[in-house]
């Protein structure tokens, strides 16, 4: 099988002093740099997505050539590392995503990112719908509180309903960990 890793939006936006901080990002970004750093060894194919808002009055996060738009120090890209711009939660959505994967013969995917109940979660489930083998390192993810109905659900438990349906057809999760220790 040939590997690629996603890197999901890890993006000032989502830390400290950005408009959608979520819980726990700086920890979930060092795990990803952990995996990103394994495939940068092993001359593996890195993608990073880099959510853009098409709608900046509407939706004013993510604002193209913000400092909150740009992506984290702790995942900087490389100079030769794939970076596909997004403007929806899906990372194949009207990105050229799919387009490099099947150039690249990619078959299998790591996923690491923000936010799990969104952007990981709609790019993991495509991602397989495609065909794709895919492995989420749960803690090189994060996500924030939400509330429906008003009742506040707790990022962690957001973080791991999510990544428990995820685990029940779409894909292998594994921590940080147990994945370079096998890899």
């Amino acid at each position: 099988m040939n590997k690629a890793l996603i890197v999901i939006d890890i993006q000032n936006e989502y830390f400290e002093h950005g408009g959608m901080e979520l819980v726990n990002p700086v920890p979930a970004s060092i795990q990803a740099g952990k995996i990103i750093q394994r495939f940068r060894e092993k001359g593996l194919p890195i993608v990073h997505i880099q959510h853009i808002s098409a709608d900046p009055i509407h939706l004013p996060f993510f604002i193209e050539g913000t400092e909150f738009a740009e992506i984290h120090a702790n995942v900087k890209p490389l100079p030769n590392e794939v970076v596909i711009r997004k403007h929806f939660p899906n990372g194949f959505r009207e990105t050229g995503l799919l387009n490099y994967l099947k150039e690249n013969k990619i078959t299998e995917l790591v996923v690491v990112g923000m936010m799990t109940h969104m952007c990981i979660d709609a790019t993991t489930r495509a991602a397989v719908d495609l065909g794709y083998t895919c492995t989420v390192i749960d803690d090189a993810c994060a996500t924030l509180d939400l509330e429906i109905n008003g009742k506040c659900i707790k990022a962690d438990d957001v973080h791991q309903a999510f990544l428990a349906a995820l685990a029940f057809f779409y894909a292998n999760i594994q921590s940080t960990e147990k994945y370079l220790a096998e890899n």
